[in-house]
């Protein structure tokens, strides 16, 4: 997957909100048929997406397009990816995962609906927003290879919120131990690990905190919500020109101080050694892939 930093969601049954977030430069764009879309609009939903797909790409190459269609036990799954899937979509976003086995009955219905639409190569996004998935989060993202994401829960009033039970603080420590099991599956399987939501829509100086404290985790993007959060983001998850120069200069430093038969140099004051200059030269393939260079 293409190391999306803001994944934002508009509702399929308000077409203008998903120009206005591609306007806004947001990565990804996911169009929403689940939970914000009211139940007597879902079925017309669904062609409204499938327009608006077909709209967004012509306009744009670069940007991800992915859909949440309603979830297995609704009965409207089969509908929504009948109507939705066709060359234009890069996947979908796969609500109410529990374990496994709900990978696998996912992934065979792209299986059959990619064939029937036209479409290659989709992907899943995971949201963690169940207990269950919580538990078995390695076992989710060791399903398939269509898992090319999950996302490390949070937020105020969601699902997760609900099925755990805890109380949202500023600084998200109540979902600590929840993320850091996420983020650990992610880097396991090699799959892309992105932080869940800030609700405050007007609060820019907290959601910067906030997405600042997910890449001191270790998060390389964020969901969000509303065009006006996708600069910050994007401001903090896009590696800087003086970050990019001393993870240069530091494997340069202990390039040269190997060629002269040294393990280890002292960079900008600090010992750095030959795991220092594997972990920078990851930092620089992540963040060439990011900067677009």
């Amino acid at each position: 997957m293409h190391p999306y930093r803001s994944v934002l969601f508009v509702p399929a049954h308000k077409p203008d909100w998903a120009h206005k977030a591609v306007a806004s430069g947001a990565d990804c764009v996911v169009i929403d048929l689940e939970d914000s879309v009211p139940a007597g609009l879902k079925e017309k939903s669904r062609e409204t997406a499938r327009q608006t797909l077909r709209e967004v790409r012509s306009r744009n190459e670069r940007v991800g397009l992915f859909v949440r269609p309603n979830a297995l036990d609704t009965g409207l799954t089969g509908g929504d990816l009948e109507t939705v899937v066709g060359p234009e979509l890069d996947g979908i976003f796969a609500p109410k995962i529990r374990d496994g086995r709900d990978v696998v009955r996912w992934e065979t219905l792209l299986d059959w609906f990619e064939l029937r639409g036209g479409a290659d190569g989709l992907e899943m996004i995971v949201p963690v927003e169940m207990v269950d998935a919580i538990v078995n989060c390695y076992e989710i993202a060791a399903a398939s290879p269509r898992v090319s994401a999950m996302i490390g829960p949070t937020s105020e009033h969601a699902d997760i919120a609900r099925a755990v039970g805890f109380r949202q603080s500023p600084e998200g420590s109540e979902t600590l131990y929840l993320r850091s099991r996420i983020l650990l599956a992610c880097r396991q399987y090699g799959l892309h690990a992105l932080t869940a939501l800030w609700e405050d829509l007007a609060d820019l100086d907290g959601l910067r905190a906030f997405a600042d404290y997910g890449l001191q985790l270790g998060f390389r993007g964020q969901i969000v919500i509303h065009p006006s959060h996708v600069p910050v983001v994007h401001e903090v998850y896009t590696p800087t020109d003086d970050e990019v120069a001393y993870h240069e200069g530091l494997v340069a430093a202990v390039e040269s101080a190997t060629a002269e038969g040294h393990g280890a140099v002292r960079y900008r004051g600090q010992h750095v050694d030959l795991a220092h200059a594997d972990k920078a030269r990851d930092w620089l393939a992540h963040a060439r892939l990011v900067r677009g260079e």
